[in-house]
């Protein structure tokens, strides 16, 4: 499996080296529309590489993804840790209760030892 892993990251590698070396062009990336940089005096502009904006774009859109998800997926975690607590408090609730009815009662000698929490062996 571990082989398998490497040799997805070295194909991914390769792919990324592959559109880097195909889209060497430089390119201008222009903050606002021709019509408003004359308005308004001012156009903020910067000349990259092709592959870089690429990279960027994609970099961009995983992360928005992952917010994305994160933001969506938090009703889940709350429910999550609600019922993780819910499970230690009937836990704990369950074992006090295993605590009290093991004591020995006259004639209950077989249910208290039936009753009491197993022992587990190493």
């Amino acid at each position: 499996m571990k082989t398998l892993k490497y040799v997805f990251w070295a194909i991914v590698a390769v792919v990324l080296i592959l559109v880097g070396l195909a889209n060497r062009d430089a390119t201008t990336l222009q903050a606002m529309p021709t019509a408003f940089a004359n308005l308004f005096g001012i156009s903020p502009q910067i000349t990259l590489p092709l592959f870089i904006v690429i990279f960027l774009a994609v970099g961009a859109g995983l992360l928005l993804g992952l917010v994305w998800e994160w933001i969506r997926e938090y009703p889940e975690r709350v429910e999550a840790r609600a019922r993780a607590r819910e499970i230690e408090r009937l836990r704990a609730e369950v074992a006090q209760l295993r605590s009290v009815s093991a004591s020995p009662k006259k004639g209950d000698d077989v249910l208290a030892l039936l009753d009491a929490p197993k022992r587990q062996t190493a």
